[in-house]
């Protein structure tokens, strides 16, 4: 198999939780600790972050990794979902996977998987894992897939453990109110494990408190040890400052990155704590240059000027609550909204937020789990939200590019697989 056909066989063969939802979710270690065992448990022979929460993982994934390269550090990077190529989810220093390691990897483990039969997930995070062994990694940075305390990534001892925050999403799953959603990320935290919290509520401190004492870990609180002040943008950068640093680039544009770039800083204090040699200009070049350094996409990525074309991969009200707030400081003659989402999220709550004086372009993504056109219009409509549907995302892009004027703001997300559609097109 070429490399095109192996990732065919992966979706094929494996089943894919964010093609098909929950009939890929599958709860529990059993697999990975059978798969890791009989790879040789290479995810023991180099240092770990983990990385869990409902929202700002996978920037907080992104800047740590950054930071941690920037210091000198042979560094691995297990994100998902990608949003064009599947070597996004797997990096090091930066440089997606080996495509020739890819396919020698199935190759090799198609017997092991015909046994034990993982998902889609479990099958990556394997090759994340043999993969950043085979790199010679000193370090890799981990992010939970969904959950924490039955993710298949919960087999790892990491360094130190990070929660950036709790909304709901994936109810389903993680339980229906916010104290049982926290108790499923708290599982990630370990023995005598330090552990970083980005954002915490009434109902979700006192789970982690508990967990941490129950581990005998250390908790640090970011938003209360390090509080960060949104200062300008400057240069296509957002300009901060911290109790630490006076002003601080960062590479990363939207206010709700001001709650992960404390939640980074805190960890970074406590990996010095740790004997990781990370100074004042490693954390500088990290920040500001996440992007270049890791190749991280869709976070209120700007795409295209007159007119502004803006795509995130917000997805939950959690998310839309910093899109909107951004969108109110965001100047604009008239907002065109290029908007998908997939049927098992909170729908009603993210409509609810969406501004009304926008022009909606309703469409779906390619997969199965996409809410239809027409379904997203009526339920829109009920909040007064309007526009036309679109068939597909290309559709719906031309369409916004075609009618909006210079000065215009065409905003392009709802779901992970809206943006990776549209970031093709650019």
């Amino acid at each position: 198999m070429d490399y095109q056909e192996t990732i065919q066989y992966l979706y094929d063969r494996l089943p894919v939780f964010h093609q098909i939802g929950a009939a890929a979710y599958k709860p529990g270690l059993e697999n990975s600790i059978r798969m890791m065992s009989e790879l040789g448990n290479p995810q023991n022979s180099y240092k770990t972050i983990h990385v869990a929460g409902t929202n700002g993982k996978g920037s907080v994934s992104h800047f740590l990794a950054a930071i941690l390269q920037s210091a000198g550090y042979q560094t691995g990077l297990y994100t998902s979902p990608h949003l064009v190529d599947f070597g996004e989810r797997i990096r090091v220093n930066g440089a997606k996977v080996n495509r020739e390691f890819v396919v020698k990897f199935i190759e090799k483990y198609k017997p092991l998987f015909d046994r034990i039969e993982p998902s889609f997930f479990e099958a990556t995070m394997a090759m994340a894992f043999d993969y950043f062994a085979n790199e010679n990694v000193d370090v890799a940075v981990i992010e939970v897939g969904l959950g924490g305390r039955l993710d298949s990534t919960n087999i790892i001892h990491p360094e130190l453990s990070v929660i950036t925050n709790i909304s709901f999403d994936h109810t389903q799953f993680l339980g229906d109110s916010l104290d049982k959603i926290a108790f499923e990320k708290a599982g990630i935290i370990k023995k005598e494990t330090p552990v970083v919290i980005g954002e915490s509520l009434a109902e979700t401190k006192p789970v982690f408190i508990q967990k941490a004492e129950s581990e005998s870990a250390t908790v640090f609180f970011a938003e209360e040890l390090q509080p960060v002040r949104f200062l300008r943008y400057e240069n296509g950068k957002m300009i901060v400052k911290t109790a630490d640093f006076e002003m601080l680039e960062i590479g990363l544009n939207g206010i709700y990155q001001l709650k992960n770039v404390a939640t980074v800083l805190e960890v970074v204090k406590q990996l010095q704590k740790s004997d990781f040699n990370i100074f004042e200009q490693h954390i500088r070049d990290g920040l500001s240059n996440v992007v270049s350094l890791t190749g991280l996409l869709g976070r209120w990525q700007t795409v295209s000027e007159n007119p502004k074309i803006i795509l995130d991969t917000a997805h939950n009200k959690g998310g839309f609550e910093y899109i909107t707030e951004q969108l109110q400081q965001t100047k604009y003659n008239k907002l065109h909204f290029v908007f998908g989402m997939v049927n098992d999220k909170d729908i009603s709550g993210v409509l609810s937020m969406l501004p009304k004086d926008a022009e909606y372009y309703f469409t779906a993504a390619e997969t199965k789990r996409a809410l239809s056109p027409e379904e997203l219009k009526n339920q829109a409509k009920t909040f007064g939200l309007h526009g036309n549907t679109y068939n597909t995302v290309y559709e719906a892009v031309k369409t916004a590019m075609m009618r909006a004027g210079a000065d215009d703001l065409i905003y392009i997300g709802g779901s992970n697989f809206v943006v990776g559609e549209a970031l093709e097109l650019f």
